[in-house]
């Protein structure tokens, strides 16, 4: 197998795996998720996003939690960024790396964003220009790009034009988003020989869901093409709030598992994670759906 020696995990649980929560979590407990986080070894975590409260109501203490984490130097802290108004709030709460978001078919984005993919490109070029301007790292989020829960089948030539423009717009690293969860190794196989074409994969990472238990897979036969940074929530957690029956994103756990076993370097400490993982369990009062957290918690029975 053309396996990669090492890869990068990106941590998106405190905002892609928590804005779903029908619960309120405190700041507080999310700012003591993310400084054990920290203790793991990642080299990147999302730590929420700067999008108005009536739309994800979890994340309105996004600035809080901003403030009060304890931040390491070697470690990348993110946010999502919708507009130039979270934007500045993004720079004032001084995160290292804004992402910006669509999707590549055009209902999701409506449903999203509440503009038509067209009227999205100007919104977003703007925050691209003034994040680089400020020395923010960029980070561009493409959702939906194998299929839409109201279109169907996103057409790839749909997804290489909004990732072209994206990239052109100035982003450092383009994140291609499994939104449904629902993609196969065989149709993930066909993407990527197609995006390679048309597209660089050196600066493209993969950000899958796990809706119908084919993420690990999926990262397999993306790795074999030379992709090595992948999104994944602690005990995978997550799921759209704009894509009825997308389940939880992969699981960093159950990902830096089976990493470690096919000898594949990635930095992460798995104790450190599951403590990590137990920690935002006993918050939620509920088992994380992880195939880590399941074992564990069997054990403790």
């Amino acid at each position: 197998m053309n396996l990669p020696d090492h890869v990068t995990i990106k941590e998106v649980g405190p905002r892609d795996g928590l804005q779903n929560e029908a619960k309120e979590i405190p700041t507080e407990n999310k700012v003591t998720w993310i400084n054990l986080l920290s203790e793991t070894g990642l080299s990147s975590i999302e730590i929420s996003s700067f999008v108005h409260p009536k739309w994800i109501p979890q994340l309105k203490d996004a600035a809080q939690v901003a403030a009060s984490i304890e931040r390491k130097p070697a470690l990348t802290y993110a946010a999502l960024v919708p507009n130039q108004k979270g934007l500045e709030a993004a720079l004032t709460a001084d995160v290292d790396e804004v992402a910006v978001f669509m999707s590549a078919s055009e209902t999701h984005n409506l449903k999203n964003i509440n503009k038509t993919i067209d009227e999205t490109f100007p919104v977003l070029q703007n925050v691209v220009q003034t994040a680089k301007r400020e020395g923010k790292q960029v980070r561009g989020y493409v959702s939906t790009v194998f299929e839409c829960p109201y279109d169907g089948k996103t057409s790839q030539d749909q997804v290489l034009r909004v990732s072209d423009r994206l990239l052109r717009m100035g982003i450092d690293e383009l994140s291609m988003g499994d939104t449904l969860g629902t993609a196969d190794p065989k149709q993930v196989d066909e993407a990527l020989v197609y995006w390679k074409k048309h597209l660089s994969l050196e600066n493209m990472a993969m950000h899958f869901h796990n809706t119908r238990g084919m993420a690990l897979a999926n990262i397999v036969v993306s790795m074999q093409h030379g992709i090595t940074t992948f999104d994944a929530s602690l005990g995978g957690l997550g799921g759209c709030p704009y894509a009825d029956g997308a389940s939880g994103n992969l699981a960093t756990d159950d990902l830096v598992h089976m990493l470690h076993k096919m000898g594949i370097h990635t930095g992460i400490d798995e104790a450190a994670l599951q403590k990590a993982a137990d920690y935002m369990q006993r918050v939620l009062g509920k088992p994380l759906p992880s195939h880590g957290m399941q074992i564990l918690n069997k054990e403790r029975v």
